[in-house]
């Protein structure tokens, strides 16, 4: 688990919740309970490369552009990180976090454990939260539920599973989904918990509240 930290070691204003997990685990349905529930959080969307899943809204779930564009953005430096995800191109970007910071929410990020290992160097103050399945029996009961991928694609989600899954030490709060409630409740705490943090209290708003000189 990672250790203390302190306001200097970002510019963030808002606390940036970073929200990884193996395909299949649940993240992306737990993010959106949490963003529906809490109008103080807003989620950075991604640009990716890959195509819209059935319900997906671009500028909404992702930002759905070309490759090239992408590796355009990439040149000109503007994502906080980007990685190459089950062979689609991922990005954050840094404009966007920025915009979300000004505007005084906190940020979800909602991306895979090479780009939330690229954020710890930028973002060392930010929250890493880690969402794992009950179990691999679980995991691929629910890849293979969803219908969405074939059976060469299950089986390489399947597999990064067991490569991504041991960097949960990198983060700092592991939630087990295994209960959808449940799990809601637990992530939604480390939120509630984390802001109440001292290092991310403003100590000028104190001093003022109690006349602290």
């Amino acid at each position: 688990m990672a250790g203390t930290r302190t306001r200097s070691d970002t510019n963030m204003s808002g606390t940036l919740f970073v929200i990884s997990a193996p395909s299949g685990a649940g993240k992306t349905t737990l993010c959106r309970q949490l963003l529906k529930k809490n109008p103080d959080i807003k989620l950075s969307v991604s640009y990716t490369t890959r195509q819209p899943r059935k319900g997906e809204r671009n500028q909404i779930d992702y930002t759905f552009i070309s490759k090239s564009r992408f590796m355009k953005m990439i040149e000109k430096g503007e994502f906080a990180e980007w990685a190459t995800v089950h062979g689609q191109l991922y990005g954050t970007s840094i404009k966007r976090l920025k915009a979300l910071n000004r505007a005084g929410y906190d940020i979800i990020l909602d991306i895979d454990i090479h780009g939330a290992m690229q954020l710890k160097k930028r973002y060392e103050n930010a929250v890493y939260i880690f969402i794992l399945p009950p179990s691999a029996e679980v995991l691929k009961e629910r890849l293979v539920n969803r219908k969405t991928d074939s059976k060469d694609v299950i089986a390489t989600r399947l597999d990064n599973a067991k490569r991504e899954i041991p960097f949960y030490k990198d983060y700092d709060y592991i939630v087990i989904n295994d209960k959808l409630d449940k799990a809601y409740k637990e992530l939604e705490s480390i939120i509630i918990s984390s802001r109440l943090m001292t290092s991310r209290v403003d100590p000028n708003r104190i001093k003022k509240l109690y006349k602290i000189k």
